[in-house]
Order: structure tokens, then C-alpha cells, then sequence
């Protein structure tokens, strides 16, 4: 149950009205999980994040980011340099899920071929 009370509110993603569904939908985003997973490695520019992300676009990457640092698990450093500097890393909450996405994105690659031969299967039927 997501009920507020004067302690610590019960959540709930499984409640249709508790706002942790949003976070879990946040997370749940395949770029979400490639982000995080790429910054897992340390800071990085808007570009080297495009660049290492295969097939996002620039405005899926921006909104992303301004979605996770909104959420608290990206910060964004900006350097008054000239041409402007930009930089993105994981906070202290989002390294507490960069493992969880690692793995999920390891359990991604070490199971497709099996997942495929299933999506075959099951589309022959």
C-alpha cells in the first residue's frame, strides 16, 4: 500500500497511486539503463555518452539525462570555458544502481540467443 502517514510511508509499486512507479518506470527504460551503465565508468561529455550509446538520438539522450538528474541520479557540471564544457556522472543514489542495471544489461546479452530461438518458436506456432 503507498499510504502517507506521519512516519515513514508504505510503498508500493504494485499501488496504482504510489509515485515509486514512476521511479521504477524511470529505471525500467532501456536508455536509462544504458546511461547509468556508461557512467558507471566516471564523468563524461554529452558527446562521448552519444557516442558510446549506440543509436540514441540527441534529444533522447538530453531528455534522459534531465530526467535522471532531475530524479537525483545524475549530476551535471558545467565549466565556464570557452567553447562551454559539460560534463555527467552517476550521484551517490545513482551508483547505487549502476550495479543492478549491469547486471540486468549482462543477463540482456548472455540471454538473447536463447530468447531469440523462444521468439522463433513461439512465432512458428
Amino acid at each position: 500500500m503507498c499510504a502517507m502517514s506521519q512516519t515513514m510511508p508504505d510503498w508500493s509499486v504494485l499501488a496504482s497511486t504510489c509515485p515509486s512507479r514512476t521511479s521504477l518506470a524511470r529505471i525500467a527504460n532501456k536508455w536509462t539503463a544504458m546511461v547509468v551503465s556508461v557512467l558507471g565508468d566516471g564523468r563524461k561529455r554529452f558527446g562521448d555518452l552519444k557516442k558510446d550509446i549506440d543509436g540514441i538520438s540527441g534529444k533522447v539522450l538530453t531528455e534522459t539525462l534531465r530526467d535522471l538528474e532531475r530524479d537525483g541520479i545524475v549530476t551535471r557540471h558545467v565549466y565556464a570555458e570557452v567553447p562551454p564544457r559539460v560534463e555527467y556522472e552517476l550521484t551517490e543514489l545513482g551508483f547505487t544502481l549502476h550495479e543492478p542495471l549491469l547486471v540486468l544489461c549482462r543477463w540482456a546479452e548472455q540471454h538473447i540467443a536463447q530468447v531469440l530461438i523462444n521468439r522463433e518458436a513461439y512465432d512458428a506456432r
